[in-house]
């Protein structure tokens, strides 16, 4: 039984597609969201049949469109008065459906290439809050998908209250394997508050994402590229130390050994293992593989105990 609110969309603008979910239920994201590159985006709930992800992903793959995939997924399933399911193509096309034994408050509302439903929940307000609050929201559509998560939220929710969220967001162009071209595929399995920590979750991908561009610059030698993609990821995270340390190795190999040496200290002073590792960097040509180089970043450790204890 999945009693739930989510939202599936296409971004106009870009042609990605999502899905984000919120429930009380442990793991939402195991079986409500699915989506896959060029094809579409599912949500499936309610008495949920897992189904109608994979398969409707499959007939959407082979040309149906998102309304022709649901009426034929329906056809064919006798409990369909109490399933709960949406469906969006990388057409926009949309498609929904809130089966009759639905446990209310339930509902669904279609706009304009993305469909909000809800099922279980405290009032009727939910999903239409969700709707005014889609449409009105700008930026990428990943943050689009959480603002409707918030909406839902505040507008009451699920009537048993919070535990999971989920959000998987891929690009609009039909990839070659069915697992490429995703963007966002994150879960909040169990918490009180999963929506702020799926948006935290967000965040991080981004600062993550940043700093594998800076590595894949490194190799082909774009430094500069490189420290500002570094630079960007620890503004995104500053509580993650690995994103200052690798800033700091790039910036020693362009020869800004002061500022690299200053961030060392820091990342030395909140996480000390970190300097265990440099000695191993430098075979690697990651750092200059000379003694007194190493040595003089290694130091930064001691200076950086000293700070912090002074």
């Amino acid at each position: 039984m999945m009693h739930t609110y989510s939202i599936v969309a296409r971004d106009p603008r870009t042609g990605q597609l999502g899905v984000a979910v919120q429930s009380h239920y442990f793991s939402v994201g195991s079986v409500v969201p699915w989506a896959e590159a060029g094809v579409g985006a599912v949500a499936t709930q309610s008495f949920v049949r897992i189904d109608y992800g994979p398969e409707g992903l499959a007939l959407m793959r082979h040309g149906m469109t998102a309304p022709q995939a649901l009426a034929a997924l329906l056809e064919r399933d006798d409990g369909r008065e109490v399933r709960q399911v949406a469906m969006v193509d990388a057409k926009g096309n949309v498609a929904a459906h809130t089966g009759s034994r639905c446990i209310p408050g339930a509902g669904h509302l279609i706009g304009d290439g993305f469909s909000v439903q809800a099922n279980l929940m405290a009032n009727d307000s939910v999903w239409p809050a969700m709707k005014a609050v889609y449409e009105a929201a700008s930026g990428e559509l990943v943050d689009r998908l959480i603002a409707a998560l918030e909406a839902a939220q505040a507008a009451g929710g699920d009537i048993r209250g919070q535990q999971s969220a989920a959000i998987r967001v891929v690009v609009g162009e039909r990839q070659a394997e069915t697992w490429q071209g995703c963007l966002f595929d994150l879960r909040v399995e169990d918490h009180l508050t999963p929506i702020a920590e799926l948006k935290r979750l967000v965040r991080l991908r981004r600062a993550y994402r940043l700093a594998d561009q800076g590595d894949e610059l490194v190799a082909s030698g774009e430094f500069d590229a490189a420290l500002a993609a570094y630079a960007q990821a620890a503004d995104l995270a500053p509580e993650v130390i690995e994103l200052r340390f690798w800033q700091a190795v790039t910036l020693f190999q362009v020869g800004k050994e002061v500022e690299a040496l200053a961030i060392f200290r820091e990342v030395f002073s909140k996480e000390p293992f970190w300097s265990d590792l440099v000695p191993r960097l430098a075979p690697l040509g990651l750092l200059p593989n000379e003694p007194g180089v190493i040595q003089r970043i290694v130091g930064q450790a001691r200076t950086g105990r000293s700070a912090a204890t002074s």
